[in-house]
């Protein structure tokens, strides 16, 4: 097989197991309304006592009257058309009221994905090319702080000392304009990201020393090739594959993890509207936001794996060998 032939059935089998995978989902997040105790239409009455005749009109209204499957075949069809429901307690589009949280949650995640970056990956290889000193062991010292540091802990230090206590940053809402959302993200961005930080420093390490380990290196480095030459070429290139796939999962993954960060800085995104929604029992919302999230982990899951050979020429080898 050729390897733009291996490409393509490994681009459709990618394609396949993604709708696959996103259809059981959407059927799971769905059925989550049903596992839920109680009667749907009595949340809707907020509490109020509400007559049979008022009950049966709301889940006619709402077509809880209708058989299970062919609900979620409205649901699903209104999904495939970009059609998320309408919201029981705010009364718009769920769609609507997702894409006005979203770009709050985007920028948190974006900036927070910059400092896992730089700071996570950076101080993998510092500590992998500095094995054993006084610096590497400093580095992992912080990375076990922060891997055992849950992100509302951050969040709290965060903003008791830089925010509060020295005061350079603010430490609630979204802030107005491009500059000033960045000032206010800051905080929220650092306290979201210490824990992915750690682990990926963790692995880029890891990563490092295994492929410093390999024999190819040693020869690189007996003939006189620059040492810089050879971790660039030879073993940051080789390590990119671990790095790259747990960088991106966790990225993916943080869009829950925000909840708690928003809702401890008071931003409007889309975690602490998560969080609203489930207090408030506003299943529609609930299930839009897990759809969405579960969905952004399943796309970047399969981009992973299809940029992999692109990273390590290797896997491409392999792949169209077979």
């Amino acid at each position: 097989m050729t390897a733009a032939a291996a490409r393509a059935v490994r681009i459709l089998r990618r394609l396949a197991g993604m709708a696959a995978t996103l259809l059981v989902t959407s059927f799971l997040v769905f059925s989550s309304l049903f596992l839920a105790p109680g009667d749907p239409a009595s949340f809707l009455v907020k509490g109020r006592s509400a007559g049979p005749e008022e009950l049966a009109e709301i889940r006619r209204q709402y077509g809880f009257d209708e058989p299970f499957l062919v609900r979620y075949w409205h649901w699903l069809e209104g999904v495939l058309h970009g059609d998320l429901g309408r919201s029981y307690l705010l009364h718009q589009d769920v769609s609507s009221v997702i894409w006005s949280r979203l770009p709050a949650s985007l920028l948190l995640i974006g900036v927070s994905a910059l400092m896992i970056a730089v700071f996570g990956i950076g101080s993998g290889i510092v500590g992998a090319l500095r094995r054993g000193s006084r610096t590497d062991r400093s580095l992992m010292l912080l990375v076990t702080v922060g891997a055992a540091a849950p992100a509302f802990v951050a969040a709290l230090l965060l903003r008791s000392v830089l925010g509060v206590h020295l005061g350079w940053f603010p430490t609630i809402g979204n802030g107005t304009g491009l500059l000033d959302r960045l000032h206010h993200v800051v905080l929220p961005a650092a306290a979201l990201s210490v824990t992915f930080m750690a682990l990926v420093a963790r692995v880029t390490r890891s990563a490092m020393l295994d492929e410093l380990r390999r024999e190819h290196v040693e020869v690189a480095l007996s003939r006189g090739t620059p040492r810089a030459t050879v971790i660039r070429r030879h073993v940051l290139r080789n390590a990119l594959g671990p790095i790259v796939t747990v960088s991106a999962l966790l990225v993916s993954g943080m869009l829950v993890s925000t909840a708690i960060v928003e809702t401890a800085f008071g931003m409007s995104g889309v975690g602490s509207l998560l969080v609203q929604s489930v207090d408030q029992l506003d299943f529609q919302v609930v299930q839009a936001i897990v759809l969405l999230v579960v969905a952004a982990f399943v796309v970047v899951n399969a981009l992973v794996d299809l940029v992999h050979p692109l990273i390590d020429p290797r896997l491409a080898a392999a792949g169209s060998a077979r």
